[in-house]
């Protein structure tokens, strides 16, 4: 009898200790499941994105094509110079392509700040700087009747999360044959707006344009200026070729196939703009 009890408590010991064996495995594979998590959401949220630049994009219209030789010379002379002086380390300066109707007849200025307080420190260095005042008199403070622009259009923008800096594109051909293109694309509500900017973040078509090689410069929400709610982005090409073969190959590709047939992005663009322009040869970019 004695040894029959003894085989009994054996077994409830054995089974006990199984029991305590699997709810112990049980519990270590939670906590490291929780610590796997842990670690994960601390990798994501402890180190916050890339802070996204802002860029301003200045769009003169001249009162005749003789007037470029002013710009060019306050550009070159005054304004670049003073902008490099106050921390701005490049400045893009952009004029319509000689097919274009608005040749010799609009200047597009680039300007990537680094936060909305340097915006307003800028400006506040060149009404400050005599140098730049000096320099650029001729332009700055022309005649009323005789204004080198009839107005300007200041664009205000903030860069896309997914592409939060500018790049310089570098090329082998001459500045005069290099395509800029500056595309603005309006949306009929906020929600279509911001439902296109996450079509060119998440979903992707901002990759696509990375795998054709087609070199965006930048990539912008509209937050002050005309026409809202827009964005609006340049990708830039070796030459006239290379911009009509760069985008057949964005048409065809299987990603924006794909995308473009997603129903969550449809009718989230009014009109797309674009417009082709030749980088001055003082131009930074």
């Amino acid at each position: 009898m004695m040894q029959i009890r003894y085989l009994m408590l054996f077994q409830k010991s054995t089974k006990s200790i199984f029991t305590m064996k699997k709810n112990l495995f049980r519990t270590v594979i939670v906590l490291i499941a929780v610590l796997i998590l842990s670690v994960n959401s601390t990798e994501a949220f402890s180190s916050p994105p890339e802070k996204q630049m802002f860029y301003e994009l200045k769009i003169y219209r001249l009162k005749d094509q003789g007037k470029n030789a002013v710009f060019d010379k306050f550009l070159k002379e005054a304004f670049i110079p003073a902008m490099h002086k106050a921390g701005i380390p490049t400045v893009g300066v952009f004029k319509p392509i000689e097919t274009d109707t608005a040749y010799g007849k609009m200047v597009y200025v680039f300007v990537p700040y680094e936060t909305l307080d340097q915006y307003d420190k800028v400006l506040t260095k060149l009404e400050t700087d005599a140098v730049y005042q000096q320099a650029g008199k001729d332009f700055l403070d022309a005649p009323y009747n005789d204004a080198p622009f009839t107005r300007y259009e200041s664009v205000f923008m903030k860069a896309f999360a997914f592409m939060p800096k500018y790049k310089v594109p570098t090329f082998a051909t001459p500045r005069g044959e290099r395509i800029y293109e500056l595309r603005s694309y309006g949306s009929w509500t906020e929600t279509k707006a911001t439902k296109k900017i996450h079509m060119f973040n998440e979903g992707g078509e901002m990759a696509i344009f990375e795998k054709i090689g087609a070199n965006a410069v930048f990539y912008g929400q509209v937050i002050f200026g005309s026409l809202k709610p827009r964005l609006m982005y340049m990708t830039t090409y070796a030459d006239m070729s290379s911009q009509k073969e760069h985008w057949a190959a964005f048409s065809k590709h299987p990603d924006w196939q794909a995308l473009r047939a997603m129903e969550e992005y449809a009718n989230t663009v009014i009109k797309a703009n674009a417009y082709l322009l030749h980088p001055t040869d003082y131009s930074d970019f």
